[in-house]
């Protein structure tokens, strides 16, 4: 059934279809859509689910601990200063084995203070030891949340599915909405591993010593790799069951292309129409978009860049003192491999600032025109200001 409708509406529609049994969540802008539909639905019995009200971001995400620590469906949303304040729990929930399924509207951090996209939010929690799936449009996102509680509940890791602020969360899309019953045959009800239970008495989250928190960590590391290899069953079967597939990464026109530029998120959908552009004047470049960036798919990333001379990287994100954080993790896949192409990384878009196909063409450009990369990270589309040591 095919609806005009809301990105963070779409996230909405995805865990009622998931039948999420939990939902726990603060406001924020911009993810604050998401979880009004969600609080009506449980208001009127739409979704059979407790919403919890709390206080803050911290109190949503340590109570959806406790709820998915008893066997339950869990959901949260949230964005930018929202994540950050939920930084130390996402450690508990990931290191617990929790398949606690978070929708992050990618915003920028503060301060100043700014209420449009930027990566930079979700990327700061690489380290978690979540999965982290990155959205291009409406349809993937409802598609991709139904697919982060079946990833979660079988590798028993938690989720984060992000979508960028307003270009995604605001903006109304043509949505195919599938039937219950056949997303019920994609995602039967949770069937946990271990849970809480007062006829089964265990101890959860005790003081691990030496001599055994290195193979706990070992554990979520092996889950990880397993994800690499399930996520691709995973989505054969929604594709059978549901009729779409997006991939851990999409490779567009790369066989030939001499210069790949990899993106991730809406700067793909502008990068698109770049590619087609650029093609009929008779320009090797091809396109390969990130979706799957926690575990990051480093075989993909190599087979498919193998025959290219050059790779730009456009990263809407940056690690201070370093360089935008796709880039860092696309030369790192790639350093070990014989023969890869130079990685030119680029920043745009930062703040919400767009990145249009005159910056993307700028950036082809400027890719073509070097040798070898002049900076670990080119930042692209910036108003002359002056600059002062201690100041900004």
């Amino acid at each position: 059934m095919k609806q005009v409708v809301e990105g963070s509406h779409a996230v909405a529609e995805a865990v009622r279809l998931a039948r999420a049994q939990v939902i726990s969540a603060y406001p924020i802008t911009p993810q604050t859509h998401i979880v009004e539909r969600l609080s009506e639905y449980c208001a009127d019995s739409t979704l059979a689910a407790r919403f919890l009200r709390v206080e803050s971001e911290h109190s949503a995400l340590a109570a959806l601990i406790g709820a998915a620590s008893c066997g339950v469906r869990t959901f949260t949303a949230t964005s930018s200063q929202g994540l950050a304040l939920m930084h130390e729990l996402l450690h508990w929930a990931s290191a617990a084995r929790l398949p606690i399924v978070m929708a992050n509207v990618n915003r920028a951090m503060a301060p100043g203070w700014n209420i449009w996209a930027d990566q930079t939010d979700s990327l700061a929690q690489r380290d978690t030891g979540w999965i982290q799936l990155y959205c291009e449009h409406s349809q993937e996102v409802l598609d991709t949340a139904i697919q982060a509680f079946r990833l979660g509940e079988w590798l028993n890791l938690p989720v984060m599915v992000n979508l960028d602020a307003f270009f995604l969360s605001h903006t109304y899309e043509v949505v195919d909405l599938p039937k219950q019953n056949v997303v019920d045959r994609f995602l039967p009800p949770y069937q946990p591993r271990f849970q809480l239970d007062t006829k089964d008495p265990c101890a959860f989250n005790q003081l691990a010593p030496p001599n055994i928190y290195m193979e706990m960590r070992h554990n979520i590391q092996t889950a990880m790799d397993d994800a690499l290899t399930f996520f691709g069953q995973m989505e054969n079967e929604f594709k059978n069951t549901i009729g779409r597939g997006y991939g851990p990464v999409e490779a567009i026109e790369c066989e030939d292309a001499e210069i790949i530029m990899v993106t991730s998120g809406t700067i793909t959908s502008t990068s698109r129409q770049v590619l087609s552009e650029l093609r009929k004047k008779g320009e090797k470049i091809g396109l390969l978009k990130i979706k799957l960036f926690r575990p990051f798919p480093v075989k993909a990333m190599r087979e498919l860049t193998a025959s290219a001379r050059k790779i730009a990287v456009i990263d809407r994100n940056f690690s201070f003192g370093a360089s935008g954080i796709f880039a860092q993790e696309v030369r790192a896949a790639l350093c070990n491999h014989p023969g890869h192409p130079m990685v030119f990384g680029y920043v745009a878009g930062l703040g919400g600032r767009d990145v249009t196909t005159a910056v993307i063409e700028e950036i082809y450009r400027l890719t073509k025109e070097s040798d070898l990369p002049q900076q670990e990270s080119i930042w692209v589309g910036l108003h002359e200001v002056e600059h002062a040591v201690g100041q900004s």
